[in-house]
Parts: C-alpha cells; sequence; structure tokens
C-alpha cells in the first residue's frame, strides 16, 4: 500500500521562509521523476548518484529565478565522469508543472572506488539560464573545487549573486516495506538569505579557497548570527527525512526550524520533461552542407541521432538535412529559385 503522504508530496518543491532568521529556502522531493531520469540509462552506481544530485540541484535551483524557460545546471571534467548535466524548464503556465530532466557522459573504463565527486577530476560547474527567444543567455561557473555538486552550487551563488546559499541533499535507491522493487528517490532542502546589499571585495578577493567569495565575507552582525543557526539546525537532518516518503516536508519543516518560525507557500508540481523533436534535431543539422551530412550517414543510407536526456531515436534521410537538402521533412522535392 502506498502511503498518502507519499503521493502528496512525490515530485513536488515546496517553498518556505524563516521569519526569524531572514532565510529562505525550497524542499524538494523526486521519486517518479528520478526514476523516470535513470531508467532511460544503465548508469553505474557513481554516476548515478551524480545524476540524481544534480537533478535535484536543478529542481531546487530553478525555482528560484524568475524564469520564463530554461536553467540549465553543467558539469565539465578530465576524470571518468565527464559531463553531467541537468535542465529545468519552467511551468508554461500558471498551475502547470515544472520539467526537469539530467544525463551524464563518462569512461566506463576508468571507474574505480572513489567518491562520485572526485571522479569528475578537474573542471567547472557552471550554470545557464535561458529565457527564450529574444533574449541573451546568461552564463556563471564556478572551479569544481568544494567537494560536491551542491558545494559548487553554493559557491556559484556566493560568486555571481552574493547570496549565501547552503543545501542538505540525500538520493539513492530505497525500498519501501511492502514493496518489492527499490527505487531511486531524492530529497533536499536549500538554504538561501534573503538579497542585501552589494559587498565590495578588494583584490585578494574573498575568504575561501583561492579568493572565492563566501558567507563570512557576506554577511555581519545578526544576519551572519541568524544564517549559522539557520545552518546549524540543518545540519541535525537525517538522510531518511530528506528522502521522505514517511516524513513530509512540511513536518520536516517544523521539525528542522519550529523556533525560526517557518512559513511555507504553495508547493510546485516537477515531472520529466524532454524539449527533443525531430525539428529540432533538423534545425541542429541546417548548419552542415551535404558533404557534411554524407560523412554522418550510415552504411543504409540514413542519419540517426538519440537523445542523450531521454533516449529518443531520430531517423533521417540525409536529403532531408543540411542547407543544400533537396527534399523537405515529408521528401518532396525542394524547388531551388533560379
Amino acid at each position: 500500500m502506498t502511503d498518502i503522504n507519499q503521493i502528496a508530496w512525490d515530485d513536488t518543491v515546496l517553498p518556505f521562509q524563516l521569519d526569524r532568521s531572514g532565510v529562505r529556502g525550497r524542499v524538494a522531493r523526486l521519486d517518479g521523476v528520478l526514476e523516470h531520469i535513470l531508467s532511460r540509462h544503465d548508469y553505474p552506481a557513481p554516476v548515478a548518484a551524480l545524476v540524481a544530485e544534480v537533478a535535484l540541484l536543478a529542481a531546487l535551483i530553478g525555482p528560484t529565478v524568475k524564469l520564463r524557460w530554461k536553467l540549465s545546471l553543467q558539469v565539465r571534467g578530465k576524470g571518468a565522469i565527464r559531463t553531467i548535466a541537468a535542465d529545468y524548464f519552467a511551468p508554461a503556465a500558471e498551475g502547470e508543472p515544472a520539467r526537469v530532466r539530467a544525463w551524464a557522459s563518462f569512461d566506463a573504463d576508468r571507474l574505480d572506488d572513489r567518491p562520485p565527486f572526485d571522479q569528475i577530476g578537474e573542471g567547472y560547474f557552471a550554470v545557464l539560464i535561458d529565457q527564450g527567444a529574444g533574449s541573451l543567455p546568461y552564463q556563471g561557473i564556478t572551479p569544481l573545487a568544494s567537494g560536491s555538486l551542491s558545494a559548487c552550487a553554493g559557491t556559484y551563488f556566493a560568486q555571481s549573486e552574493q547570496l549565501p546559499t547552503s543545501f542538505a541533499l540525500a538520493y539513492g535507491e530505497n525500498r519501501l516495506p511492502g514493496d518489492g522493487a527499490a527505487r531511486w528517490r531524492a530529497g533536499g532542502v536549500m538554504l538561501q538569505t534573503l538579497p542585501a546589499q552589494p559587498v565590495a571585495v578588494g583584490e585578494a578577493g574573498g575568504s575561501g579557497e583561492g579568493g572565492l567569495i563566501e558567507a563570512a565575507d557576506i554577511l555581519q552582525g545578526a544576519e551572519s548570527e541568524d544564517w549559522n543557526r539557520a545552518n546549524h539546525l540543518l545540519s541535525t537532518v537525517e538522510e531518511i527525512e530528506l528522502i521522505g516518503p514517511t516524513v513530509a516536508p512540511t513536518d520536516l519543516l517544523l521539525r528542522l526550524f519550529h523556533e525560526e518560525t517557518p512559513r511555507v507557500f504553495d508547493p510546485q508540481r516537477v515531472e520529466f520533461g524532454c524539449s527533443c523533436s525531430a525539428d529540432r534535431v533538423r534545425g541542429t543539422l541546417a548548419i552542415y552542407s551535404a558533404k557534411d551530412i554524407a560523412h554522418m550517414t550510415t552504411a543504409e543510407g540514413r542519419v540517426t541521432a538519440d537523445c542523450q536526456f531521454c533516449g529518443a531515436h531520430y531517423d533521417f534521410d540525409p536529403r532531408t538535412l543540411g542547407f543544400e537538402a533537396t527534399m523537405d521533412a515529408d521528401g518532396n522535392p525542394i524547388e531551388v529559385a533560379e
């Protein structure tokens, strides 16, 4: 039997504010969304863990941005795990769910027993915000030097937005009592201070490693005390409380922050979603010449492409592709103007 509490909070993001501390945050739970993402690929355990983490981060960070279209998190490294990426698509209209997708690329022969984050190697963590047609995408980058993807996300917010931000995340395969199959679940809490006046940083930079800005460089006095107290309370959370499913996010907030006067807002539903389509693939290939398309054509005379996120397979007639195409998508000859 599925607990009614689980049904209510699966695949949701719950915004909240701690009125006493002036700290805002979100509680996220991913169940079916994460299972859907990971079921599309046969990832080894360390890769699956990082995909779960980046998908959870996208679900937590996406709603904090005044987003019209898409927020992307991208991790690039020189180690065995080369790329981890997730996209958060804002709801198309009020009352509709947000959408999340994620994937990773890796070299299976180089994977070992080290912690997953250590197998990314030297690289960077990037946040990209695309507000859609007519706008220029924004990109912020921070080095991979913090020990986890969530710590890298916190560093990004401190550096780029001067907003102290912290995370408590948990993810893994979970088997409920009476349920025969283990399922991937993830849950997390994000804390963030309210925007304040920008802080001037000297030539030496912040107090963090390599001159990175940290919370202590931004917050002073009572604000610093409030932030430290909220994070101390968050540090007492247990993994099973984060993942659920038997502990509701509202109960979790009361358990952790009852003295901080937590106030919750309407939850946001999340579902798996991919923006790939045959037309988008055609658009990507539109920059290539007929000669380039010929190099992509298989021995069977087709051009194929697979979506890295959802696994969708696309199969094209090469004559319909590229800027020198001789046929349209329906197979009709294209008339060339004299």
